[in-house]
């Protein structure tokens, strides 16, 4: 058709110059358009009886109305749907296709357009509606969240201090169902337990988790593919959805989230402006009272509130929640030490000894410490708040250490004992202060060997004399017996006393007694009548002390 290969422009322009007595040869050279196809539009305007000049003063559709009637006859008619707001809400639901709708209003309208007319009459409509409002988003297929750019101040009601607080704010992509809370900081722990309580607030799970790149949520910030952060990884297995963190530098990725940010400043935030809050929970319970005003507040250019379009569309496609909680969890990179355990926290915990040496990662709970090798569990012990202490499974041990841990101490310090009195003191002493019972273990059994190539007597008097010297190891008595110091006599230590002649000793019978005058005594029964008798036994038992004493008391009364 000639209207289909021309602009409305050229048209006008064509009746311009055939009513200027251009012939069609010129027409064409200067606009362009074939002889044949300027005959048929002056056939078809003499035929409507439209003069040139009325042809450029009618309107677009009308003229094209007036140029080709027939085809205004001809045209389907536009399909009886009593509103296209309802089809958009029903695609947002999980496997539902225009397909479905058509046919379904078809049994109810049979005089409904085929179903190409019926699609495209809605993406007519669609085009009618603002560009965030045409993004598709799925029935619970996507929940967006974000940190809002805005904090709210907390008063410590003790001191004064004004603490600032964090909001996180979640919007569903169907139904821009919105989530918001307040917590301390944006660490990752408080990162997830904000993710946790959301989905309890929604009463179900999203396939997909559409975050920004923050550094406590993406390990490794990329374009295509974003390495998200081990537990924030650990967290989506545990619920079973999908991260997709938006690509850096590009809000229109998570351009729901910033439009409910947006909301909850505007709607939330702004009307606590003038509140002074004095603990987190406080500030919680205000946000959350606005925030189901905010979502039962009714949509501007759609019928209904983010509440009914949530309990028609998303809330019926989330899947179930998971029987607990996720509980958060550290994880650290070690390599395991020689003795074949890891620190954490100053509590060390055993692995098999064959990774002596290697490289681990770590899963840290409250509760259990976890070890990996390779994304694979090697060992997983209770967490335990000890210091400087161990936590060894016997099976992790080479089989020489676990013929150690077959011994108790009682049994050990039983066999020393049997060889004698010293020995089983040395042993006991030897345990006791090894870091490590495996540690003590080996050093008693080895004093108990040297039995064999020395014998129970010579094995005794080594220990007797390692007592003596407070020397309790294995390498003092094994020297003792090597050098058989165990067969002398102990050297006796001379006896150290005070000279008993000296020029500036005296002795205690060279000081006078200490005479005192009646007055004096008269007067010290006066000024300290219950301590005379303290005083004077005093004197009599320590003359030189006595009378110092006496002479400061007198020198006091007078």
């Amino acid at each position: 058709m000639a209207r289909k290969k021309l602009g409305m422009r050229k048209i006008k322009e064509v009746f311009r110059l055939v009513e200027a007595g251009l012939g069609k040869s010129q027409i064409k050279q200067a606009t362009g358009v074939s002889r044949k196809t300027i005959r048929e539009y002056v056939q078809r305007s003499q035929s409507a009886g439209l003069s040139f000049a009325d042809c450029q003063a009618l309107e677009e559709s009308e003229l094209i109305q007036r140029l080709y009637p027939e085809e205004g006859k001809s045209a389907p008619p536009a399909p009886n749907v009593a509103n296209w707001e309802w089809v958009h809400q029903e695609m947002k639901r999980k496997s539902v296709t225009l397909r479905l709708l058509w046919e379904e209003l078809k049994e109810k309208n049979a005089q409904l357009c085929g179903y190409s007319q019926f699609c495209r009459h809605y993406g007519t409509w669609k085009q009618t509606m603002d560009l965030p409002m045409r993004q598709d988003h799925k029935a619970g297929e996507k929940v967006f969240v974000d940190y809002a750019g805005q904090t709210v101040p907390i008063t410590d009601s003790k001191t004064g201090e004004i603490r600032q607080a964090q909001v996180f704010v979640a919007t569903l992509g169907a139904s821009n169902y919105s989530y918001a809370e307040a917590s301390w900081g944006q660490t990752l722990p408080e990162w997830l337990s904000s993710h946790c309580r959301m989905f309890e607030y929604l009463g179900g799970v999203t396939e997909l988790v559409i975050p920004d790149n923050l550094k406590s949520e993406v390990q490794k910030p990329c374009r295509y593919e974003p390495e998200n952060n081990p537990s924030y990884q650990e967290w989506a297995i545990h619920y079973g959805v999908a991260v997709m963190p938006a690509r850096v530098r590009h809000p229109q990725d998570k351009g729901k989230v910033e439009n409910g940010v947006q909301l909850v400043e505007r709607w939330i935030l702004a009307a606590l402006r003038n509140h002074t809050f004095f603990s987190l929970g406080e500030l919680n319970s205000h946000l959350q009272f606005l925030l189901e005003k905010l979502n039962q507040k009714p949509f501007q250019k759609l019928e209904g509130t983010r509440k009914s379009v949530f309990e028609m569309v998303d809330k019926p496609a989330l899947r179930a929640l998971p029987e607990s909680r996720y509980e958060y969890a550290e994880w650290k990179k070690a390599t395991v030490n020689i003795d074949y355990h890891v620190e954490v926290d100053g509590h060390y915990y055993s692995v098999p000894y064959r990774f002596v040496k290697q490289k681990v990662e770590l899963r840290i709970t409250l509760t259990t410490v976890t070890i990996m090798k390779d994304s694979k569990q090697i060992a997983a012990h209770a967490r335990s708040i000890h210091k400087g202490k161990h936590s060894t499974v016997r099976e992790h041990m080479p089989k020489n250490h676990q013929e150690y841990g077959d011994w108790s101490p009682s049994r050990i310090l039983s066999w020393g004992n049997s060889l004698g009195a010293s020995c089983g003191q040395v042993i006991q002493k030897v345990i006791e202060a090894k870091d490590h019972p495996v540690k003590g273990y080996r050093a008693a059994l080895g004093i108990i060997r040297l039995e064999k190539p020395y014998g129970k007597a010579r094995l005794e008097a080594a220990c007797q004399r390692a007592c003596d010297c407070q020397a309790y190891s294995y390498h003092s008595i094994k020297s003792i017996l090597e050098k058989g110091l165990d067969q002398k006599p102990a050297e006796e230590a001379p006896e150290r006393g005070l000279p008993q002649d000296h020029e500036n000793l005296r002795a205690v019978s060279e000081f006078a007694p200490l005479e005192l005058a009646p007055e004096s005594l008269s007067a010290l029964a006066v000024a300290l009548p219950s301590s005379g008798v303290q005083i004077d036994s005093t004197i009599q038992s320590f003359p030189v002390l006595g009378s110092s004493v006496l002479k400061g008391v007198l020198s006091y009364v007078h």
